[in-house]
This record gives C-alpha cells, structure tokens and sequence, in this order.
C-alpha cells in the first residue's frame, strides 16, 4: 500500500514540475492515470498555470473541474456526466 502511494505522489510531483508555458502541463498529464487528473488540474489552477484550450488562462474553478473530469473521462475513467434539472 505504501509503495503505491509514494509511486502515486511521485506521478502528481512530477507531473506539476512544468514550466509556466501554454500546453506545458496537458502534455504532463497525459501520462497520469484518470484518477490523478482532477487533482492535478486543480493544484495547477491555484498556481494559475492552467490554460484551457484556447490558451486563455482558466479563472473559474468549476471551469477547472470541467477540464479535469473531461481529461479522466478521455482517459477512461467511468464519470457520470451532470444530471440536467
């Protein structure tokens, strides 16, 4: 158990270690699995590295959830999508 935590915070560690550059953090996520992805997107939206795909810089946090549960959900990950009222 301990292993796969420290295998799983060394994939988040190095998937923030990115410069400040458009494209520079989607190209790290790529590789992370679908679960670390919100994660990752959100510590990147407080450090305000995160771009969206147009290149403008994402200042909405549900704008940020959006493209985390969108990049789990291109990886595989089984998320429902919103429920419309």
């Amino acid at each position: 158990m301990a292993h796969k935590k420290k295998a799983h915070d060394k994939a988040i560690k190095k998937a923030m270690k990115h410069p400040d550059k458009l494209g520079a953090g989607a190209k790290k996520r790529k590789h992370l699995p679908a679960k670390d992805k919100v994660e990752v997107v959100m510590k990147e939206f407080k450090r305000g590295t995160l771009n969206s795909g147009s290149g403008q810089k994402v200042t909405n946090p549900k704008q940020a959830i959006a493209i985390g549960l969108s990049e789990a959900r291109k990886a595989g990950a089984k998320i429902p999508k919103k429920k419309k009222k």
